[in-house]
C-alpha cells in the first residue's frame, strides 16, 4: 500500500521532474515547484547550529544573494556567517550601549553596510573597510527602544526605522543622518493630547515601496504613503491610507501588534500579542476616515485568514511568509516551537522544537526552502529539508496547541524554569542598580554630534572582549509578564 507522503511524490513531484527533462518547464520554475512543495516543507528539520554570541540572539538575516547571514545581540555584537559551512566571517563591536534588536544588510552594497537599532534608542551604521576593520557610527536615535528597521527593496541607501517613542524616521545613507516623519499617535479619543503609539515593526511593501505599514501598542496596523511626506521634519500629519483590524479586536485595549510582514502580493500579516496571526487582502482595509470606521466594518463581508495553535506573549516576535510566492506563513512561540501553517488554509504543515524556551524570530532564505532562527539560546539555528523518518506533526500537538489556546485565554503566565526566573531576578536587578548608568549614557547620545561617533574595531571572526557586567544574563527585547 502506497504511504501519503509516497502519492504526493508520486503525483506531485514525478511530473515535474519529467516537464524538466523534456524542456517543457524550466529549471527556475522547477526550483519553485520544488521549494513550495508540501513534502519538502514538510522534511524541514535542524541542519546546524551558528555559535559565536555570548547572549540572546534577537535578530537574524540573508543578504540580498543569501550566502551571507547577519546576526545581533544582547551581547552588543554584530556577526556575519558564511551558513553553508557553518563559519563566522566577521564579528564588530556595534558601538551600541545595550542590546542589540536589529540588524540588516544593506542591499548592492557587497555587504559592506550593516544598519542596526538597539535599546540604547540608537540606529547606527557599520561600514566594513578594506582592510577588515568596521566602521561604526550613529545614524539617529529614538526616545526608547528601537525593534525594527524596514530597508526600501533594492536600494542600497534607503531605509526607515520606528522606536517606542512612536517615532517613525526616514534614512539616506548619502545624507549620513535622518529625517523625522511623524509620531504615530493614538486614536482614541480623550479629552488630554492623544498618546504616543509604542511601535514595534514596520515594513516596506515590496510590490509598492511607496507604502510601508507600521504596528504597535494598539489593535491597528497601519498604512503610510511616503509621497505624502516631506524630509525636512515639517509633516504635522501621521494620517494614514489605511488601517487593519480583524472586526473583533477594534477598540480593544488588551492587545498589541508584535509583527508584521508583506508578501509578494502585498498581502499583510499581522501577529497580536496573546492573540492570534491574521493574513488581510488589499481590500480588508478600513481606509483613514475614523468617522467612517463603525459603518465600514459593519458592510465588511471578508474576514481575515486566521492562524493559531501558537502563543505569542512572552517577547516581540515577528511573523514571516515562506516559500518562493509566500505559500506558507510561519512564527515562533512561547512553547519553544516553530509553527508553520499553509497559507491558503491555515492548515499546520510543520511544527518542530526551535529553542528550549522561546523562539522569537525566523528568517527565510530568499531563494531556496532554508530558515533562520533565533531565540532565547545564544545561538542561531538553521533548518533545511532533510532525510529522515520524525513526522511533520508532534504526537502531543494537541497538548501543544491546547495548553497555548488556554495559556492565551486565561492570560496566565506560562510556567518558569528555576534558570529562567534567575534571568528575571538578574533583570530586575540591573534594571535597578543600572539607572544612573542608563542616564548617563542617554546624556552622552544627546551631546554627541547628529551625524554620530565613529570607532574602529577590529573586525577579525575571533577577536571579541565584552565588558558588559552582565554578558548574557538579560531576556534581550522579551517581555515578562
Amino acid at each position: 500500500m502506497e504511504t501519503t507522503n509516497f502519492k504526493r511524490i508520486k503525483h506531485g513531484f514525478f511530473p515535474e521532474i519529467i516537464n524538466r527533462e523534456m524542456r517543457i518547464s524550466s529549471p527556475q520554475t522547477f526550483s519553485r515547484h520544488f521549494s513550495s512543495s508540501q513534502v519538502i516543507v514538510e522534511k524541514i528539520d535542524l541542519y546546524g547550529e551558528l555559535i559565536g554570541h555570548e547572549g540572546c540572539v534577537n535578530t537574524v538575516e540573508f543578504n540580498f544573494n543569501g550566502d551571507i547571514l547577519v546576526s545581533g545581540s544582547d551581547d552588543k555584537h554584530v556577526m556575519l556567517w558564511n551558513w553553508a559551512t557553518k563559519t563566522k566571517t566577521l564579528c564588530y563591536a556595534s558601538g551600541h550601549l545595550d542590546n542589540i534588536f536589529q540588524a540588516r544588510i544593506m542591499p548592492l552594497t557587497d555587504d559592506k553596510r550593516i544598519i542596526t537599532s538597539s535599546a540604547d534608542g540608537q540606529v547606527r551604521l557599520g561600514e566594513i573597510l578594506e582592510n577588515g576593520q568596521v566602521k561604526t557610527k550613529r545614524l539617529g536615535k529614538h526616545q526608547g527602544r528601537v525593534h525594527s528597521l524596514a530597508v526600501e527593496p533594492g536600494s542600497p541607501h534607503i531605509f526607515f526605522s520606528c522606536g517606542e517613542d512612536g517615532l517613525v524616521q526616514h534614512y539616506d545613507l548619502r545624507c549620513g543622518s535622518a529625517s523625522k516623519l511623524f509620531h504615530c499617535l493614538s486614536f482614541k479619543e480623550t479629552n488630554s493630547p492623544p498618546l504616543n503609539i509604542r511601535l514595534n515593526a514596520i515594513i516596506i511593501d515590496p510590490k509598492n515601496p511607496n507604502y510601508f505599514a507600521i504596528g504597535g501598542s494598539d489593535e491597528y496596523a497601519r498604512v503610510y504613503d511616503i509621497r505624502r511626506y516631506q524630509l525636512d521634519g515639517s509633516n504635522v500629519s501621521d494620517e494614514p491610507v489605511n488601517l487593519f483590524c480583524p472586526r473583533h479586536l477594534l477598540h480593544s485595549n488588551h492587545v498589541h501588534i508584535t509583527g508584521l510582514a508583506y508578501s509578494k502580493a502585498s498581502e499583510l500579516l499581522v501577529s497580536y500579542n496573546d492573540e492570534l496571526i491574521y493574513l488581510f487582502q488589499k481590500n480588508m482595509g478600513l481606509r483613514p476616515s475614523l468617522l467612517s470606521l463603525e459603518s465600514e466594518t459593519q458592510l465588511r463581508n471578508e474576514e481575515p485568514q486566521v492562524y493559531a495553535g501558537h502563543r505569542n506573549s512572552r517577547t516581540v516576535k515577528g511573523v514571516s511568509f515562506f516559500g518562493p510566492k509566500d505559500e506558507y506563513v510561519m512564527s515562533g512561540s512561547d512553547c519553544g516551537h516553530i509553527f508553520i501553517w499553509r497559507k491558503k488554509d491555515a492548515k499546520l504543515v510543520r511544527v518542530m522544537v526551535g529553542d528550549q524556551r522561546i523562539v522569537n524570530h525566523l528568517e527565510p532564505h530568499p531563494c531556496m526552502p532554508f530558515l533562520a532562527t533565533c531565540g532565547f539560546d545564544k545561538d542561531v539555528k538553521l533548518w533545511a529539508p532533510m532525510a529522515g523518518d520524525a513526522p511533520a506533526l508532534p504526537k502531543n500537538l494537541k497538548k501543544i496547541t491546547e495548553s497555548n489556546r488556554q495559556n492565551r485565554e486565561d492570560q496566565s503566565p506560562a510556567t518558569l524554569a528555576p534558570d529562567v526566573i534567575m534571568h528575571v531576578v538578574r533583570l530586575q536587578r540591573r534594571q535597578m542598580f543600572g539607572y544612573v548608568e542608563r542616564r548617563y549614557s542617554r546624556s552622552d547620545l544627546e551631546s554627541d554630534e547628529e551625524d554620530g561617533d565613529e570607532d574602529y574595531i577590529s573586525g577579525l571572526a575571533n577577536d571579541i572582549t565584552f565588558s558588559e557586567e552582565y554578558p548574557g544574563e538579560n531576556f534581550g527585547d522579551c517581555k515578562i509578564s
